[in-house]
């Protein structure tokens, strides 16, 4: 998922709808938003589908006032459906409000155990119906503080907004793992999950939300309060890797940056002997020309995306994504016929996708296939929002990479090492690299290794 806020723009639908827009590449299967008036009137739009879909001029025309948030929905098996499309609006006696949510929380169910245990009743399974229930709670405490005790109940990777008719606060999880950053337009601000949507609204950037930092955006300006004396800066990796778009700069580092350093890297690690390189349309394709660039080997396009088709690996079933990569991806001919192909991938999951793409590069006549990765060997589940898989469906949990090899079906195999993961992101020390490592930033309660 992926949010957008705005507060004192003009032409505050519009905003909101080119901020989603930009942000499509993180959730396709719905979007939402929420605005209000000074006077407190709420008005709520959303439905499931692409941000075109869901919105036009008509219901767009409906959305009044001055400060409104919003929401693409990534969906898995278990979050899917209108019911979870966010943000969510609340009514209560002390102020109305709505929130939305890009993450997820690690004790989440023993919050909600909690919650239920004194009376609280739940329609969804989301994270941001469980932040209201906690900040409902403490209904004599001012606004901030129940926030500020709310989030430090909670543990996971997540970036909240969370609007009043007057204000929103935007609020970064104390670890870092999700991103969030804050921009100026016009007279007003806007937040959002990648700096990318700044360009299409014409905001200018201004700085990151800090770990553990609740950003208030209102009339005032913008303040800022920490909710933990606890910060790390532990980015998750993924956000660089794949989910963020090449012309975002997260925490001070752009995403095309990295992923080219990654793909020269990656050639110093694991050399291959061919006659073109070939990236992954379209995450793949900066660390596939930096593989060139460093190696000296021509880059070519021999893969061929079909633009109207989807992100595979954000469909929410294992099927929808095996039928996306045939629709989505054709081998050129005339490009890799006789040729041996370094195939340039971000990562590799279940493997599914990868055996498919090797399939087609042979059918159309490559006689090798060597398949380099720019990333670590992904051996773990992710618990903080990326839909990874369990262990079992993970190509690399039990597997050498010798195995993984003959798996897909590759000549060869090999994959950049979390040092050079961390290396290729110019000024940074640490990223999560848990579901290449396992060694999660923060504790697992229920779940298990």
């Amino acid at each position: 998922m992926s949010v957008f806020g705005a507060y004192g723009v003009q032409n505050l639908p519009s905003v909101l709808y080119y901020g989603l827009h930009a942000l499509q590449h993180r959730g396709q299967e719905g979007a939402g938003i929420v605005t209000f008036t000074e006077e407190g009137d709420s008005f709520r739009q959303r439905g499931l589908g692409l941000v075109s879909e869901v919105f036009n001029a008509s219901n767009l025309s409906k959305l009044q006032g001055n400060i409104g948030i919003a929401s693409v929905q990534y969906a898995n098996k278990n979050k899917g459906g209108l019911d979870n499309v966010e943000p969510y609006f609340f009514h209560h006696k002390y102020g109305d409000f709505a929130i939305a949510n890009d993450g997820d929380l690690i004790n989440g169910s023993q919050i909600q155990s909690y919650l239920q245990d004194k009376g609280a009743l739940f329609q969804t399974s989301t994270n941001s119906e469980i932040l209201a229930q906690l900040v409902k709670k403490e209904s004599n405490k001012p606004r901030i503080w129940q926030i500020v005790d709310t989030l430090n109940m909670m543990e996971g990777g997540f970036s909240f907004l969370i609007m009043t008719k007057n204000r929103i606060y935007a609020c970064r999880d104390k670890y870092g793992i999700k991103p969030l950053a804050i921009g100026k337009l016009d007279q007003g601000y806007v937040v959002s999950s990648e700096s990318c949507a700044f360009d299409l609204t014409g905001a200018t950037f201004i700085r990151d939300v800090e770990p553990g930092e609740i950003v208030t955006i209102d009339a005032h300006g913008i303040r800022s309060n920490r909710y933990s004396q606890f910060q790390r800066h532990k980015l998750c990796a993924m956000e660089y890797i794949y989910l963020a778009r090449p012309d975002s700069d997260i925490d001070g580092c752009n995403v095309h940056a990295f992923r080219k350093e990654s793909g020269r890297r990656l050639f110093r690690e694991c050399p291959a002997e061919a006659d073109i390189v070939v990236g992954v349309p379209d995450s793949s394709l900066s660390a596939a020309m930096g593989y060139s660039e460093e190696s000296g080997i021509p880059y070519e396009m021999g893969l061929i995306k079909n633009k109207y088709v989807g992100r595979t690996f954000i469909q929410p079933s294992q099927d929808m994504r095996e039928r996306g990569v045939k629709m989505k991806l054709s081998a050129i001919r005339s490009i890799v016929s006789g040729k041996r192909v370094a195939l340039i991938d971000d990562s590799i999951v279940r493997g599914t996708t990868s055996i498919k793409i090797i399939r087609m590069l042979r059918e159309a006549g490559a006689t090798e296939v060597h398949v380099r990765i720019a990333s670590p060997k992904m051996t773990c589940p992710c618990y903080y929002g990326v839909d990874t898989p369990t262990f079992a469906e993970l190509l690399c949990s039990n597997r050498s990479v010798e195995e993984a090899c003959a798996a897909i079906g590759a000549d060869s195999l090999g994959f950049l090492s979390p040092e050079s993961t961390i290396a290729s992101c110019s000024g940074r020390e640490d990223l999560c690299l848990a579901c290449f490592t396992g060694e999660y930033p923060t504790s697992l309660y229920h779940h298990k290794k």
